[in-house]
């Protein structure tokens, strides 16, 4: 199948992409995967002003299109003290995360990425599956520069995240910065 095949309207005139177009994206190379989808994800939640939409578009985009573990977001519900899971894709993830506490802890602490190769390596990790490997989690910023959220995506695979990820995520959040 060809990217034009991927990116062709399926259902609706009134949008040039739907969610129901399915992105076939492990068979690419891992920028050009990336590129799909970041295009994707924007012309499916162009005009779309609800974070909660978009948090669960882009954790279904992600799940079916790379195939990863568990995919999700851990939203601030106490600014510097606690993260609630949702929306996600996935086993059942861990409810609350208090910031500094696991990999998402951290991520949300150091207000920066993390990019965890092996997880059982991480000191406190928390295991909610554990059929995770490696894990990456991407913090996510409001049009004000505050910390809403965490992306979280974990992997049965070890190393399976890299620098590529990281910068192509962190691209793909920007979304909830948009003024």
């Amino acid at each position: 199948m060809t990217i034009d095949a991927l990116t062709r309207p399926v259902a609706s005139p009134e949008r040039s992409l739907m969610a129901e177009a399915a992105l076939d994206v492990p068979s690419l190379p891992k920028e050009a995967a990336y590129a799909l989808l970041l295009s994707h994800a924007g012309a499916v939640l162009e005009g779309t002003p609800d974070p909660i939409t978009a948090m669960s578009t882009m954790s279904c985009l992600l799940r079916q299109g790379f195939g990863h573990l568990w995919v999700g977001f851990y939203r601030v519900v106490e600014p510097g003290a606690l993260l609630r899971v949702g929306p996600y894709q996935g086993s059942l993830g861990c409810l609350e995360i208090r910031f500094g506490s696991g990999v998402c802890g951290s991520a949300a602490l150091w207000r920066k990425t993390v990019v965890v190769p092996d997880v059982s390596a991480f000191p406190g990790h928390i295991i909610c599956d554990p059929l995770s490997r490696s894990e990456i989690v991407v913090p996510v910023f409001d049009a004000r520069g505050e910390l809403i959220a965490v992306l979280d995506i974990d992997s049965e695979h070890p190393a399976m995240f890299d620098d590529v990820d990281a910068r192509c995520l962190e691209q793909l959040v920007r979304w909830f910065a948009r003024a």
